[in-house]
């Protein structure tokens, strides 16, 4: 029975999940869990998926959107700033490690082609797992990262050079002369120049009108469009698709859109790279593994090793940082993606012998499956061989990065750019607090981004864009919502990832109160009270009232959660309803005398919490006892003071005064 495109992807996706669950119940990188799936379902094993293509080219996109973000966290600014990284460790890292590998294919007397074809292969790195494994440790802007990710860049420049020039290198397809090959190179560099240019000026008007919009679905298409157009641009002209997910993310690095932007393709990018990484292995052949395993483990260990030794001592030389180049050595030290293309084409052109080309794919994909449990370790080992690092060597590479949101440690996040958001940012700049906004307002967003504030565009009820601003190193969140209900929504989002993150909320008043507590709340604050407390506090200072004593008084009533503040005296012209439909809380005196069911009895024994009421207030010969205790017995000539629900007060009256 053979098995459609629907079928083969459905068997791939339940295999995914089943191990991908169990890898991270033992603690192991999930990306061996969907190599190990693609090489159990592959042609090679149990041959479940024969048409590897179909799944190939789902998985290409992965990578694009994988390169998308990481465009996002270096735009063009940043990029110049690393030049050093990109254009000296990368182009030093391809050239000596092209020349070392080659050098030793011609030992082993392998034709002077099929040696360049290996050198090109072995020499490029896994842009997909390496900047995976980064992003997920949070090491992207850590002084290793940057080397890893300026290195692969190039790396991912080179590919194209290899990619254009492998089918020069038959007799038979030495067509292309050396002025055909500097025009297609002139041509792809000429593109990737316009995609910037034209990008830059183009890609944040369309993002602004998308979002002005209002709708999220118009706002994800856009990101998608943007992500795939790019990429189908450079692939056009020769070039990798990945490479024009790259630029797409570049462009709009330094925009105020790149959070929600990352928040949304997110998704899509981790399906469709889990999918890469099955389709990876798919082409491991366990049985080459097992006729030639001892050539496997051989050049395995060789290319870990020659690569890892390369990339510290050039890293050591131009950074004067042995630590960190060798971590970026050991994150390195695989083969990559860009070698499977390159070693299918040579194959396709007859340029490298069947079985050579079947032990360096293992051999590549064997790597690969070692570096997330290597980059486990990078850590303990540059640590272990450099155990006094001088003080320049644990300091990260300059970062001219003009965007203010990076690096933030220990901020506050404002949800919500309205008047109230405002004050709040001002106050915490006076008091050097750092902070940053999130808000889904574009015309806010792009005036406030223009003054200087350190604002981003989002959606805050998503957990996802709060994590791309910091949540788990943040010191508070603020709900600045003018909707309760947004509010509401946003907390129970909010509180199921960041569990211990302190949220506080601005409501206009106390109807939903306890719905905010009970959704994750920290602190809630009413504006009617805080409003209230900020008016008597005037009005005692100017009655001459000592700042100490208002002071107390104030902070007495937000200790008790404004629990004084609950109810008020209604009028003809109240209204009993909240905005939830539910009775509002009143104030309702009830003076005792001496028939009253409650005299000489305490507070506890008339249980009137029962029916959801209580006393607010005793008055007792003009003298008042708010809150009063349990123990506190009725007398005749009491004033109760009940708050509650209108139809419980009437309950609570009848107990009062009759005891029933």
């Amino acid at each position: 029975m053979t098995l459609g495109f629907f079928e083969q992807f459905l068997i791939v996706l339940c295999c995914a999940v089943i191990a991908t669950t169990l890898f991270r119940r033992i603690h192991l990188p999930p990306i061996l869990a969907y190599l190990g799936v693609g090489a159990l379902v592959g042609p090679y094993s149990l041959a479940v998926i024969e048409d590897v293509h179909s799944i190939e080219l789902l998985s290409e996109l992965g990578v694009v959107f994988l390169l998308f973000i990481l465009g996002l966290e270096f735009s063009v600014t940043r990029m110049i700033t690393m030049r050093k990284a990109v254009f000296g460790l990368g182009s030093l890292q391809v050239i000596l490690t092209s020349l070392a590998i080659f050098g030793l294919c011609l030992l082993f007397n392998l034709p002077t082609v099929t040696s360049i074809i290996i050198a090109g292969a072995l020499c490029l790195s896994s842009t997909a797992i390496v900047s995976k494994e980064l992003i997920q440790r949070n090491e992207l802007d850590t002084a290793h990262g940057k080397l890893s990710v300026g290195t692969l860049i190039f790396q991912d420049l080179a590919a194209v050079f290899f990619l254009i020039l492998i089918p020069t290198l038959g007799t038979d397809n030495a067509t292309m002369s050396n002025a055909d090959i500097a025009l297609m190179l002139l041509e792809g560099a000429t593109l990737l120049v316009l995609l910037l240019f034209v990008g830059r000026i183009i890609m944040p008007i369309l993002f602004h009108e998308s979002a002005r919009s209002g709708s999220s679905d118009v706002f994800v298409l856009t990101s998608l469009a943007a992500a795939l157009l790019a990429a189908w641009l450079t692939h056009t002209a020769g070039l990798s698709m990945a490479l024009g997910g790259f630029l797409a993310g570049m462009m709009l690095g330094e925009s105020h859109y790149r959070y929600q932007l990352e928040a949304d393709i997110r998704p899509f990018r981790d399906v469709l790279l889990g999918l890469f990484f099955v389709s990876v292995g798919m082409q491991l052949d366990l049985e080459v593994l097992t006729q030639n395993g001892h050539w496997v483990i051989i050049l395995t260990l060789g290319l870990i090793t020659l690569k890892t030794l390369i990339i510290t001592l050039i890293g050591s030389l131009l950074h004067k940082d042995p630590a960190n180049s060798l971590r970026a050595g050991l994150s390195l030290c695989q083969g990559g993606e860009f070698g499977f293309a390159l070693l299918a084409l040579a194959l396709g052109n007859d340029l490298i012998a069947p079985e050579i080309n079947t032990i360096i794919v293992t051999t590549i994909i064997t790597s690969m499956i070692i570096t997330p449990l290597l980059m486990n370790h990078t850590y303990r080992l540059s640590q272990w061989l450099h155990k006094k690092p001088k003080a320049s060597q644990t300091t990260e590479l300059p970062d001219a990065l003009t965007n203010p949101n990076k690096n933030l440690h220990k901020h506050v996040i404002i949800c919500g750019f309205g008047r109230v958001g405002q004050i709040i940012a001002r106050f915490l700049d006076q008091s050097q607090i750092p902070y940053i906004v999130v808000d889904n307002d574009p015309i806010r967003v792009s005036e406030a981004f223009t003054a200087g504030e350190h604002i981003c565009f989002g959606d805050a009820r998503r957990d996802d864009v709060i994590s791309a601003v910091g949540g788990h190193q943040a010191r508070m969140l603020i709900l600045s919502f003018p909707d309760p209900d947004a509010s509401i929504t946003a907390l129970k989002h909010l509180r199921t990832r960041f569990e211990k993150l302190p949220i506080l909320v601005r409501t206009r008043d106390d109807s939903r109160l306890e719905a905010f507590h009970d959704a994750g709340a920290t602190e809630v604050i009413p504006e009617a009270f805080e409003g209230s407390l900020m008016m008597i506090s005037h009005i005692l200072s100017l009655l001459k009232v000592p700042n100490h004593t208002i002071n107390k008084q104030i902070n007495h009533v937000r200790s008790e959660h404004y629990s004084m503040l609950h109810g008020y005296y209604h009028g003809t012209h109240s209204q009993k309803f909240d905005s939830t439909g539910k009775m509002k809380e009143i104030l309702h005196p009830v003076p005792l005398d001496d028939a009253s069911y409650a005299c000489k009895r305490t507070l506890k024994e008339l249980s009137l919490d029962e029916s959801q009421v209580n006393v607010a207030m005793i008055r007792r010969h003009n003298r008042s006892e708010h809150n009063p205790e349990g123990k506190t017995v009725c007398k005749a000539g009491d004033i109760l003071i009940l708050r509650g629900p209108s139809d419980k007060i009437e309950i609570a009256e009848q107990i009062l005064l009759l005891g029933k």
